[in-house]
Order: C-alpha cells, then sequence, then structure tokens
C-alpha cells in the first residue's frame, strides 16, 4: 500500500528535503507541499493524502490548530507533527487537537518513516522521552483567555495594542497579564511569555 504524504512547513528548504528523502521510500509517494498552515485543509481535501507532516511554527495557523481542523474537516487523513520543539506543553496540545503523533525533527530518518507507516496504520506515535516529560510537567496552568494575551504579548505588544488585538479593555489585559505572571511564578511579561513558551503552553 503506498502512504500519500502532505508536508506542511514554511520553510521551502526543509520541505524540499523532506520530500526528497521520502519519497526514497518504496512506499512513500509526497502528494502535496504547502508552506502556511491555513493552506492545509484546502491541500489535503484536493489531494487526499493519507497523513500530514504539520510543522508547529508556521504563517496564517500554527500545525496545532491546522491538526485540530483536519481532524475535523478530512477526518480520513491523520496528522503527524514534525517540530523542531520538542516540548511538552505542545505534545499535550498535539494529543488534544487530533495528532496521531509527534516527532522531533532530529530523529533519524528511519524513526520518521516508522512514525509515518505506523500513523497511517491508525496508531498513536510518541517520542517516550517526551511522553514522560509531559507527564511530569503537568497540564498548562494558564486560562485560553491568558495563553491569548500572552501570545500576543509576545512581540513587546503594548497593553494598548494587546486590548485593541483581542477587544478587551486595557484594565482587562493588565488583570489577565498579573494573573499569567503568577501562575508562571515570573517576574514581568516577558518572563511569563518566554517561561510559558518553553514549556510549550503559547
Amino acid at each position: 500500500m503506498t502512504v500519500r504524504l502532505l508536508l506542511a512547513d514554511d520553510q521551502e528548504l526543509i520541505r524540499s528535503a523532506l520530500a526528497v528523502m521520502l519519497d526514497l521510500e518504496d512506499d512513500f509517494q509526497v502528494v502535496a507541499s504547502v508552506g502556511r498552515g491555513d493552506e492545509v485543509v484546502a491541500a489535503a481535501r484536493a489531494h487526499r493524502p493519507d497523513v500530514a507532516l504539520l510543522d508547529i511554527e508556521m504563517p496564517g495557523i500554527d500545525g496545532l490548530a491546522a491538526a485540530a481542523v483536519l481532524a475535523q474537516e478530512v477526518p480520513t487523513c491523520r496528522s503527524l507533527i514534525l517540530t523542531t520543539f520538542g516540548r511538552p506543553g505542545y505534545l499535550r496540545r498535539a494529543m488534544e487537537s487530533g495528532a496521531f503523533g509527534f516527532v522531533v525533527k532530529d530523529a533519524p530518518p528511519e524513526r520518521l518513516a516508522d512514525a509515518i507507516r505506523r500513523v497511517a496504520a491508525g496508531e498513536r506515535v510518541v517520542d517516550p522521552a517526551l511522553a514522560a516529560a509531559t507527564l511530569a510537567s503537568g497540564v498548562s496552568p494558564l486560562t485560553a483567555r491568558e495563553r491569548d494575551v500572552l501570545v500576543a504579548a509576545r512581540p513587546g505588544a503594548t497593553v494598548a495594542a494587546i486590548a485593541g488585538k483581542l477587544f478587551l479593555s486595557e484594565g482587562t489585559v493588565r488583570n489577565y497579564l498579573s494573573s499569567a505572571i503568577a501562575k508562571t511564578g515570573t517576574r514581568n511579561r516577558a518572563e511569563a511569555v518566554r517561561t510559558a513558551d518553553e514549556n510549550g503552553w503559547l
């Protein structure tokens, strides 16, 4: 059986290298390649892949959000998150989004090929060390709104800019920021963003 693949990564060099590597396998066929998260579903509908390899950090929507939409809109295509960021929070969010697997990009090629075949067969595939770290780290302490505010604060945005982007009052934004700072055990919003990012909570 040939496994049809969709590649989604914002770096063209990575996509091209992956396509060349995966096409060397007799049972793989790369049928689509996109550079944005918001192009994933349309490509899946058009090319009907069996497995979508999704990077996390992409323009449009990230790979975790794309996996969630794909699970709803094209359930015959299973998502495999392939990322540089092996963070516990990302793994938890990937599983919650409906992804079938999570593999870091520095994994050996044979491990990736094995993960693709297993996901295509309906199995869930997770790096054991990352799974253990995820269990040890627990769930994110942030509410959905606190997470939204920290994401908006990432580029160093002002309270007014965050409020405008999220349609909140400046006082409400300050409250969410204060709460997020307390929950992450940090001293200011820059540290809160960094800590939340390092844990994969954003």
